[in-house]
C-alpha cells in the first residue's frame, strides 16, 4: 500500500500512487475518478475522500503490524499501543472469540516463518478471534513475559510453552518423535508463567539448554563450512544478527548460508546456481527453478546439508540433550506442566502409545502435544489413512492416561495454517479434546498468575491429591469461565488463593456475570 502523495482540492479527492492496475474496476464502482497524468509524467488515480480514509487506515494498520516484528521491544510496544487506539476509536473492529485454538506457535525468539514477535502473535490471535493462543520456542522463554503482557493488554487468553529435545534412557534404542534419532524425543514445558529466579536450578538448566543448542549449531556449521569451502559463515557475525536474542536455529543458519553465497557470487546468477547444484547434488536447472522460492530452497538446503544423512548432520549422543528427568524437574520448579510430544505414530517408540504414556506419567508428565494438520492434511491416500488411524490411537491413549492435549500448527514453515481446520471431518471427533486441552492450559496459567494456585501448586495438591481426572476437570472448568481481563484483578488474588475449588469456580462465574 502506497502512502498518500497529495490531495486534489478542486476535485475533492485524494491522489494515491500505484493503483493503476485496479483503475478500471474501481472507476466502474464509482470509487475513483478517471486517471490523469501529472506534471512529472506519472499516472495517478483520484480516490473519493471516504474511500481514501479506508485505504489510509489499511496502510496504517499494515505498517503498524510490521512494526510489531521489530527486534526493538520499544518499537513493538508503541506499535501495539497505536493499534489499540485504533480499536478504541472504532477504526479497527475485533471479532468475538471463536471455538478455535492454537497453542503451538513459534515466535521469532526461535523461528517464525513470517518473522512474528510474541506481540505480533498476540495481536494476530486477537484479530482472528482465537479463543486461546499459545507461543512456544525452542530452548528459551525469551518471549514469555512479552506475550503474556500483550495478551493482557488485548484481553486475549494466552499460554506459553518451551520446547526442546530430551534423552529418554528407557527408549535409548527406539526412535520416537525425533526422526532417525533413537532415544531422543521432542518435549515441552507448557503453561509457563514466570521466569526462574536467578541462580536457581531451573535458571541453570535454561542456561545449559541455550548453551547446548549453540554448541550443536556450531558443530553443524563447522562441518558445512568445511564442505562448502568457498561459502563460509561466522556464527557470531552472520547468524546471531538474524535473531532478536541470540537463540539461533538451523533455519537461521540456512538464511545465513543463502545470503553469504549471494554475497560471494555478487549477482552472478549462473555461478550461484552452479555452486548450489554441485553442493546439493542437483541439476543446475533444478536449482534455478527454486532459487527465488526461498522457503522451498531452504528446505532443500536443510535436507541436503543439516538433517539426517546430510554433510553437516551430527548424530546425537545421550550428552547432546538434557535428560527427560532434568527437564521435568525444571518444569516442577517453574510450576509449569511437563508435556510429552507425539509425531505421527510411524516410529517404533510411538507404536505402543499406552506404554509410552505410562512411562511418561511415571516421570511426572501430565499432558501431550499434537500437531494435527500434519496427521490428516496429506495428499497421498495411503499415508493419510495410516496417519489418521495413528492420530486416533494417540488421542484415545491420551484420554485413557488423563493427559489433556496441546494442539497447534507451529508456523515455523511457510504454508502452515494459522489455525487447524476444526471443520475437517478427520478432526471433528476430537474437537472437544482440543478445546478442553486448551482451556486446561489456560485455566492453569490464569490461576498460577492470578493467585499462585496453578496445576502444580501446593494448593492443587492439597485439594486434589492424586485424583488426576478431577484435577483436570477443575482446570478445564476454570479455563472456560476465567476471562483474560481478570488476570491482573487485585480483588481476586487473595480471595482465590484462600478459596476451595468450588468457590474458585463460583467467584470466577460471578465475575463473568
Amino acid at each position: 500500500m502506497r502512502n498518500v502523495k497529495g490531495r486534489n482540492v478542486k476535485n475533492n479527492s485524494f491522489i494515491l500512487d500505484g493503483f493503476l492496475h485496479h483503475g478500471t474496476s474501481l472507476t466502474l464502482l464509482g470509487i475513483v475518478a478517471p486517471c490523469r497524468t501529472c506534471r512529472d509524467g506519472t499516472t495517478q488515480l483520484h480516490y473519493k475522500p471516504e474511500i481514501c480514509i479506508i485505504l489510509l487506515a489499511m496502510a496504517t494498520v499494515s505498517e503498524l503490524e510490521n512494526r510489531l516484528n521489530s527486534f526493538d521491544r520499544v518499537v513493538r510496544s508503541e506499535a501495539l499501543a497505536k493499534l489499540l487506539a485504533m480499536v478504541k476509536s472504532g477504526d479497527i473492529k475485533l471479532p468475538k472469540p471463536k471455538n478455535e485454538v492454537n497453542l503451538h506457535i513459534h515466535t521469532f525468539f526461535s523461528f517464525n516463518a513470517y518473522g512474528w514477535s510474541p506481540t505480533r502473535i498476540a495481536w494476530e490471535a486477537r484479530k482472528y478471534g482465537l479463543a486461546i493462543a499459545g507461543i512456544v520456542d525452542f530452548d528459551v522463554l525469551d518471549g514469555m513475559e512479552e506475550f503474556l503482557a500483550a495478551c493482557d493488554t488485548l484481553e486475549q487468553r494466552g499460554v506459553v510453552s518451551l520446547e526442546t529435545r530430551v534423552y529418554v534412557r528407557e527408549y535409548h534404542d527406539k526412535v520416537m518423535s525425533s526422526p532417525n534419532e533413537p532415544g531422543i524425543a521432542y518435549f515441552m514445558v507448557a503453561g509457563c508463567f514466570a521466569p526462574p529466579e536467578a541462580h536457581t536450578k531451573a535458571a541453570d538448566t535454561l542456561n545449559l539448554m541455550r548453551e547446548m543448542a549453540r554448541h550443536r549449531n556450531i558443530r553443524v556449521m563447522e562441518r558445512v563450512n568445511e564442505y562448502l569451502d568457498t561459502v563460509r559463515i561466522d556464527y557470531d557475525k552472520d547468524v546471531l544478527p538474524l535473531t532478536p536474542s541470540g537463540n539461533a536455529t538451523e533455519r537461521h543458519m540456512l538464511a545465513a548460508y543463502d545470503a553469504k553465497a549471494r554475497e560471494v557470487f555478487k549477482g552472478d546468477q549462473a555461478a550461484l546456481a552452479s555452486f548450489w547444484a554441485k553442493a546439493l547434488g542437483m541439476q543446475v536447472g533444478q536449482i534455478e527453478a527454486v532459487l527465488s522460492d526461498t522457503p522451498k530452497f531452504h528446505e532443500i538446503m536443510r535436507s541436503k546439508l543439516m538433517k539426517f544423512g546430510g554433510v553437516g548432520y551430527v548424530p546425537p549422543t545421550p550428552e547432546s540433550f538434557p535428560t527427560l528427568e532434568t527437564i521435568v524437574d525444571m518444569a516442577a520448579e517453574l510450576g509449569a506442566l511437563p508435556t510429552a510430544t507425539w509425531l505421527d505414530g510411524t516410529n517404533p517408540g510411538e507404536a505402543d502409545m499406552p506404554a509410552f504414556l505410562e512411562l511418561m506419567a511415571s516421570k511426572g508428565v501430565v499432558a501431550m502435544n499434537i500437531i494435527p494438520d500434519r496427521n490428516w492434511n496429506i495428499k497421498d491416500p495411503e499415508e493419510k489413512k495410516i496417519k489418521v488411524e495413528n492420530l486416533d490411537k494417540a488421542i484415545r491413549a491420551a484420554r485413557d492416561a488423563g493427559m489433556p492435549l496441546c494442539v497447534g500448527t507451529e508456523l515455523n514453515k511457510l504454508g502452515q495454517p494459522f489455525v487447524d481446520n476444526f471443520a475437517a471431518p478427520e478432526l471433528r471427533p476430537y474437537i472437544r479434546d482440543f478445546l478442553d486441552g486448551a482451556y486446561f492450559f489456560w485455566g492453569h496459567t490464569f490461576l498460577a498468575r492470578t493467585a499462585g494456585i496453578g496445576f502444580c501448586s501446593e494448593w492443587a495438591k492439597a485439594n486434589f491429591g492424586d485424583d488426576r481426572l478431577r484435577k483436570n476437570e477443575f482446570y478445564i472448568a476454570v479455563g472456560r469461565v476465567a476471562q483474560p481481563q481478570h488476570v491482573l484483578a487485585d480483588s481476586l488474588r487473595r480471595n482465590l488463593a484462600e478459596a476451595s475449588p468450588r468457590q474458585v469456580i463460583d467467584m470466577l462465574s460471578a465475575e463473568v456475570g
